[in-house]
C-alpha cells in the first residue's frame, strides 16, 4: 500500500546512510559549477578580450550539452549500472574542469565547459535516482536532501569562485576539479553497486516520455523558469560593476536563500497552498523580481537586492517542481529525470547567450523584460495541467510512476 503523503514527508531527510551523503557531497560540488563562474565573468571578459555575449557561452555550452547528454543517461546507466555511471560522470567533470582552468582562450574554455556538461548530465540524472533509491525517509525526504545539496552548491559556488577568482580566473576551475576528485573517491569507496535493471533503457525513451501531458507541461514550464533563472545568473553580474570577491558575496547571499527556501520554505508553502497554487504564486513573484531587475538594472543597490531576493522563488521552485515532475510521470524516474532535464536545461542554456545578444542590439534592460514575460508564459502553461498538479499534491499519481529501473529503496517497494 502506498504511504500517505504526510507519512512520506515526516521522516528527517538528514538521517541517511553514508553512501547517500557521499553522493550528496558530490551533488554539492557539481552544483557549485553553476554559480562558480559568476564572479569571474567580468575578469574573463577583460583578461581574454571577450565580449559579454562570448563569455555567456560558458553557460550556454555547459547547459545545452548537459541537456542533450541527458537523453543518454538512462541508456548508459541501464547498461553499466548507476554507480559506474556516477563514477564516469565525476571523472569527466574532473578532467574538463582542469582543462578549462588551463585554457588560453575563451573558445577553449567554452569547449571544455561543453565536455564538463557531458559529465554533469551523467552525474545529475543518475545521482537523483541513486539518492531516491538509497535514502531513508522515502521519496519526499530524498528530494529535499537533493535540493539541499543543490542549494548549498549554488550558495558556496559563487563564494569559492570569488575567493579563488581574486587570485586568478583559473582558480575556480582548478578548485572544482580538486573537490570533484574528492567526491569521486568518496563515491568509489562508499556507494555500493546496485543491480542492473531488468530492462535496458532505449535511447529515445526520454523523448517518448514527453508524450505524457503532465511531464511535458511541467518540463515546458521549467524551461520558462530556467530561462529567467539563467538570464539573472548569466548576465546580472555585468551591470553590477563589482569585483570578483564582491560578486561572490552577492551570489552567495542569493544561493543561501535558494538553499533555505528549498529545504524549509518549499514544504511550508506547499503544505498550505498545494502544488499548483505554490507554483503559480512562486513564478509570479519571480516575474516581479526579474521585472524589477529589468527596470532598475543600472541602479546597483536595487539590482543587488533583487538578485539576492530571487533566491527565494528559485529555492521553492526547485523543490516543488522536482517533486511534481517525479510524481506525475508515468515512466521510471531515471527516464523522467532525463526527459525533464533535457527540456529545462535547453532553456537555461540558451538564455544567457540570448541576453548578451539582446544587450548588444538593444539595451541592458531588454533581456530581463523578456525573462519576466517568459515566466508569465510558464504560469499559463502550468495552468493547463491544474488538475494533474493537484492530484500530485495528494500523492495520487505516485503509484503510477512505474518502477525505478531497479533503483527503488526496499522500504518504498514494500510500502
Amino acid at each position: 500500500m502506498q504511504q500517505p503523503a504526510e507519512a512520506r514527508g515526516s521522516a528527517s531527510p538528514f538521517k541517511q546512510p553514508k553512501a547517500v551523503f557521499a553522493v550528496a557531497f558530490a551533488c554539492v560540488v557539481s552544483f557549485m559549477g553553476i554559480g562558480l563562474v559568476d564572479p569571474i565573468l567580468p575578469a574573463i571578459s577583460s583578461q581574454l578580450h571577450a565580449s559579454p555575449s562570448q563569455v555567456t557561452l560558458l553557460f550556454t555550452s555547459y547547459l545545452v550539452v548537459t541537456a542533450v547528454a541527458m537523453l543518454l543517461t538512462g541508456w548508459v546507466s541501464s547498461r553499466i549500472g548507476a554507480k559506474k555511471t556516477l563514477i564516469v560522470g565525476l571523472a569527466v567533470i574532473v578532467v574538463f574542469a582542469a582543462l578549462a582552468g588551463a585554457s588560453g582562450s575563451i573558445s577553449q574554455i567554452v569547449g571544455f565547459r561543453a565536455g564538463w556538461g557531458v559529465g554533469n548530465a551523467l552525474f545529475i540524472a543518475t545521482s537523483l535516482a541513486v539518492i531516491i533509491a538509497s535514502a531513508s525517509g522515502g521519496f519526499v525526504g530524498a528530494i529535499i536532501l537533493y535540493e539541499s545539496a543543490l542549494g548549498i552548491g549554488i550558495a558556496v559556488g559563487p563564494l569559492l569562485g570569488g575567493l579563488l577568482g581574486e587570485v586568478s580566473w583559473r582558480g575556480p576551475f582548478f578548485g572544482v576539479a580538486a573537490l570533484m576528485a574528492i567526491a569521486l573517491l568518496a563515491t568509489v569507496t562508499l556507494v555500493r553497486p546496485m543491480p542492473l535493471p531488468e530492462r535496458r533503457t532505449g535511447l529515445l525513451e526520454p523523448l517518448k516520455a514527453l508524450r505524457h501531458r503532465g511531464l511535458l507541461t511541467i518540463s515546458l514550464a521549467a524551461l520558462c523558469y530556467n530561462w529567467a533563472f539563467f538570464t539573472v545568473l548569466g548576465y546580472a553580474p555585468f551591470p553590477m560593476g563589482l569585483g570578483a570577491i564582491q560578486l561572490g558575496f552577492v551570489f552567495t547571499g542569493w544561493g543561501v536563500l535558494v538553499a533555505v527556501f528549498a529545504v524549509f520554505g518549499a514544504p511550508f508553502v506547499e503544505k498550505r497552498l498545494g502544488t499548483a497554487r505554490t507554483l503559480y504564486a512562486n513564478l509570479a513573484f519571480f516575474a516581479l523580481l526579474v521585472l524589477a531587475i529589468g527596470v532598475w538594472t543600472t541602479h546597483r543597490t536595487v539590482l543587488i537586492v533583487a538578485v539576492i531576493a530571487a533566491g527565494i522563488p528559485i529555492g521553492i521552485n526547485n523543490t516543488v517542481t522536482t517533486q511534481a515532475v517525479m510524481s506525475v510521470s508515468p515512466v521510471e524516474r531515471p527516464v523522467a529525470s532525463a526527459a525533464y532535464g533535457f527540456v529545462r536545461f535547453i532553456g537555461g542554456g540558451l538564455a544567457p547567450f540570448a541576453a548578451g545578444k539582446l544587450v548588444e542590439h538593444y539595451n541592458v534592460h531588454v533581456p530581463f523584460y523578456l525573462a519576466a514575460g517568459v515566466l508569465v508564459l510558464g504560469i499559463a502553461i502550468l495552468s493547463t495541467a491544474h488538475g494533474l498538479l493537484n492530484r500530485a499534491t495528494a500523492g495520487e499519481l505516485e503509484g503510477e510512476s512505474g518502477g525505478d529501473h531497479g533503483l527503488q529503496h526496499p522500504a518504498e517497494v514494500d510500502a
